[in-house]
């Protein structure tokens, strides 16, 4: 599933608005940065945009930063404090871009799984409050439970492919999920498919084991 800027996608359209203007948070910021990397697509357009904002900036009134030396060395503890990847391209069979690799620590080697379901894994990555971020590992042609979302689903496709009701989503691709989204996404067959996904609110299962699942665990 292209996900083009000029097409009419204009979830994707807000989403590298924010990342050009940098208030995207620091999960997001990496998805979308991952994105960029893998498959070059959109990156005019971010450049279009982050040189709009650069204009604007040159535009407005110069404002005093105070204490500059003393921001500036909150600046620098700040980034050093931050993990860092080694620079340039992630390490030959680590699916995961370098822009990821500084938000996680670490490569795909070191990623500790954690079993959810038949046929999925999970690894927690450190988010905002308010926000959760996972890596995700779904068996090639395994199928995911049938749900919608509370809030916002942004998800980047490292590895493999999946399908939902909206398209096909592979390497490089974002797929974006929203209230109005019911949908069940298949991993395709031949590769297990890895995926990085940001969401803002819990996601809620429909269908029949949705339901049951939902009333054993309290879920509304």
């Amino acid at each position: 599933m292209t996900t083009d800027v000029n097409s009419e996608a204009a979830p994707i359209d807000a989403l590298l608005g924010a990342y050009a203007a940098g208030t995207l948070s620091p999960a997001l910021h990496a998805l979308v940065a991952s994105h960029l990397e893998m498959t070059g697509r959109n990156a005019s357009y971010v450049a279009a945009l982050e040189g709009l904002a650069a204009r604007e900036l040159d535009a407005a009134e110069p404002v005093g930063l105070g204490s500059g030396p003393a921001m500036l060395d909150r600046i620098l503890a700040a980034d050093a404090a931050q993990p860092q990847a080694p620079a340039g391209m992630a390490p030959h069979g680590d699916v995961l871009p370098v822009p990821l690799r500084r938000l996680i620590g670490h490569g795909i080697d070191r990623v500790r799984w954690k079993g959810v379901l038949p046929g999925l894994k999970e690894f927690h990555v450190p988010a905002t409050p308010g926000e959760e971020a996972s890596l995700l590992w779904i068996k090639a042609g395994r199928r995911m439970p049938h749900h919608t979302h509370e809030g916002s689903e942004v998800t980047l496709v490292l590895k493999g492919a999946f399908r939902d009701k909206t398209g096909r989503y592979g390497p490089g691709d974002i797929a974006i999920g929203d209230p109005e989204l019911d949908h069940r996404p298949i991993a395709e067959e031949g590769e297990d498919c890895i995926c990085f996904a940001v969401t803002d609110a819990p996601l809620r299962l429909t269908g029949p084991i949705g339901r049951v699942v939902q009333r054993l665990f309290g879920r509304h």
